[in-house]
């Protein structure tokens, strides 16, 4: 594999790992009643390459799963970044790099 591929799995395991992380800590911010998480810096974490964390995220931290806004665009996002992610090592795969 190439640099650019292995940044490219980086920076979509970073982005994931944030927006998971920013789901679990607006989730516990939210039950002890404190500043929150802005939904927009939510929805930039998982529109950055980390919509699976996100999405997962919602999942495990049963936060935001009510919401329209994040219940039809995380899921979208993620589609769209793995669709992404299929070409671009289709792609590879088929120059044999």
């Amino acid at each position: 594999m190439t640099a650019v591929t292995y940044t490219l799995l980086a920076a979509y395991a970073l982005g994931s790992a944030l927006a998971f992380a920013s789901m679990g800590l607006d989730k516990r911010k939210a039950r002890r009643g404190t500043y929150r998480i802005p939904e927009r810096t939510l929805l930039l974490w998982c529109a950055c390459l980390g919509a699976f964390g996100g999405y997962l995220g919602m999942r495990v931290f049963r936060h935001k799963t009510n919401k329209p806004k994040f219940a039809v665009t995380v899921p979208l996002l993620m589609a769209a970044q793995l669709a992404g992610l299929a070409i671009y090592f289709r792609n590879v795969i088929l120059r044999g790099q």
